[in-house]
C-alpha cells in the first residue's frame, strides 16, 4: 500500500504498519526472549524497510509489553513501576532481592525523575488505556509491503518538525474544530501503540504526536518524532490529500527544503 500522505510529505522514511497477525512473517526481526530490547529500535528498522514481531515472551521489556498491548505487565515490576518513574525505590534496592536486581539496573536506586512522586507516577500508571492484544503476534512492518489481505491497526510516520506541522494541519483538515491531534506525555511505545489503539475506538479518533520519552530519544534522529494514527484516520487523511493544502504554494515552499 502506497500513502499519498508519505509522498506529499516527502517522508524520510517509510510509513510504519501495525498489525495484528497470529503467524510471523518470514524473516521477521525479533527479540530473544529473556532478553532486553526498545520496541523504538524495531520501529527504526520497520521505517527501514525491515519487518519486525513481537508476541508475550518477547516484547524487550516491562514497558514495551504494556505499550504493545499484551495488557498491564508494569504489575510485575521490581519495587514498583512508580517508584522508577519517580524518586527510585532505596528500601527494595538494600533488601537481599533488590540488591541482585539492582546490578544490571542502577537506576532503580534513584529513579528517572519524570514524575515528581512515586503517587504521581501510580496515576499516570494506572490511567493507561491497557490493551489484550487478540492475536499471537504485533508486527511492525513498512506500509508499502503489507499483503492484500492484511488491515493494519495504527500507521506510524516518522517526521521531522516541518513534516509534523503539515500531519497536524491534514488531521484537522475536514473535522470539526482545532484539536484532532494529541501529545501525551507517554512512553515512547505507548504513544505508537496502545494509545492510538485507544483512539480508534471513538467516532472521531485523534492523531498521536509521540516519542518524546527521553529514554527513548537514543535511538532516533535528533529531528524525528512520530506522528500515529488509528486506520480508519489514515484512511480519511489520504482521501484529503490531492483537494488539501499539501498542491498548494505555500507547503510546496516548504517541502523543498526537506
Amino acid at each position: 500500500m502506497k500513502s499519498r500522505i508519505a509522498e506529499a510529505v516527502k517522508l524520510r522514511y517509510s510509513p510504519v504498519a501495525i498489525v495484528f497477525a497470529d503467524e510471523k512473517p518470514e524473516g521477521a526481526l525479533q527479540f530473544k526472549e529473556g532478553r532486553r530490547g526498545c520496541v523504538v529500535s524495531m520501529l527504526n528498522a520497520a521505517a527501514r524497510g525491515r519487518t519486525a514481531a513481537f508476541d508475550r515472551k518477547t516484547y524487550g521489556c516491562i514497558g514495551g509489553g504494556a505499550g504493545l498491548g499484551f495488557g498491564n505487565t508494569y504489575s510485575g515490576f521490581p519495587g514498583g513501576i512508580e517508584y522508577f518513574l519517580s524518586m527510585g525505590n532505596k528500601a527494595f534496592c538494600e533488601s537481599e532481592a533488590g540488591k541482585e536486581i539492582v546490578k544490571n539496573r542502577p537506576h532503580l536506586v534513584h529513579g528517572e525523575a519524570y514524575k515528581k512522586t512515586p503517587e504521581l507516577a501510580k496515576s499516570f500508571i494506572d490511567s493507561l488505556p491497557y490493551y489484550d492484544v487478540p492475536t499471537e503476534y504485533v508486527i511492525f512492518k513498512p506500509l508499502e509491503q503489507l499483503l492484500p489481505a492484511e488491515k493494519p491497526e495504527v500507521v506510524v510516520f516518522l517526521a521531522t518538525p516541518d513534516q509534523i506541522s503539515a500531519l497536524v494541519v491534514l488531521a484537522n483538515y475536514a473535522r470539526h474544530g482545532g484539536d484532532n491531534v494529541i501529545v501525551p506525555w507517554s512512553a515512547g511505545c505507548h504513544s505508537i501503540c496502545i494509545i492510538p489503539l485507544n483512539e480508534a475506538k471513538s467516532d472521531t479518533p485523534k492523531a498521536v504526536i509521540g516519542l518524546t520519552d527521553v529514554s527513548a530519544r537514543k535511538y532516533l534522529e535528533k529531528d524525528i518524532l512520530s506522528f500515529s494514527v488509528p486506520y480508519k484516520m489514515f484512511l480519511e487523511m489520504e482521501d484529503n490529500v490531492e483537494e488539501s493544502f499539501l498542491t498548494r504554494e505555500e507547503w510546496l515552499k516548504i517541502k523543498e527544503r526537506n
